[in-house]
């Protein structure tokens, strides 16, 4: 199974920073867009913010001024810049891709296995 390879996550207290990336295996091509999601058990899953090949970016409302999505497609490498940071963004964090692969016929959603980011007050 293919999967995502993420790092950067870790434990801050409030108002602190941390920068996420993610780096896609070389068996994905083409990739189209890049993704940060966030898993909590009181919000559940949120979109916090995508990117794609033409550096077009959207943002989850309450991370919008505060966190910022980055991506080297040639690298097959996201990141994501986390400033600001609160006791809201306690979350584990994943990353996504859309990709080919080469036993693939069509474009698929490839994911990290997570990244633990806790805000403490």
């Amino acid at each position: 199974q293919v999967q995502l390879t993420e790092s950067g996550g870790g434990s801050v207290q409030s108002g602190g920073s941390l920068r996420l990336s993610c780096t896609a295996p070389g068996s994905l091509f083409d990739i189209t867009d890049m993704q940060w999601h966030r898993l909590s058990q009181e919000k559940g899953r949120e979109m916090v913010a995508s990117i794609d090949k033409r550096g077009n970016t959207n943002y989850l409302a309450s991370v919008r001024g505060r966190f910022t999505i980055s991506a080297d497609f040639a690298r097959k490498t996201v990141w994501l810049q986390m400033d600001n940071l609160n006791a809201d963004d306690t979350a584990v964090y994943h990353c996504n891709m859309r990709a080919q692969t080469p036993w693939t016929t069509r474009h698929q959603d490839y994911w990290g296995q997570g990244t633990q980011v806790t805000v403490s007050l």
